[in-house]
């Protein structure tokens, strides 16, 4: 398995040719990159999952969640086949929230309360 980790997105690098584990630890690279990047998530209101997502919808968990949800509280929930991934923001993500149209900027103290675009 890869002995890197990238300091921002912690994306896995590093392999040697061949080596075993490749294949998964890409997977889940690609898996990151596709939620993370030119981050919209459907609304940061939420603290339960909806009863129907569709694959790629994503959510900044409000607080006090439950469900599927618990303990995940201001990350990002994306449904990826038809299971929930969770990544915890770092400093300096934006992220356009389309049930309020704003963008919304991460801080130490949370998310922004964002800027109408």
């Amino acid at each position: 398995m890869a002995a890197l980790q990238g300091p921002n997105l912690g994306v896995n690098y590093g392999w040697t040719a061949r080596e075993s584990g490749w294949n998964t630890g890409m997977d889940t690279n690609l898996k990151l990159l596709d939620a993370v990047l030119q981050l919209s998530v459907k609304s940061r209101a939420q603290a339960t999952p909806p009863t129907t997502p569709t694959n790629g919808d994503r959510y900044i968990v409000a607080p006090s969640p439950s469900g599927a949800w618990v303990g995940k509280a201001g990350q990002i929930a994306v449904r990826i086949d038809a299971g929930w991934s969770f990544y915890a923001p770092k400093i300096g993500w934006t992220c356009f929230i389309e049930d309020e149209g704003v963008l919304s900027a991460y801080k130490a103290s949370g998310w922004s309360a964002g800027i109408a675009i």
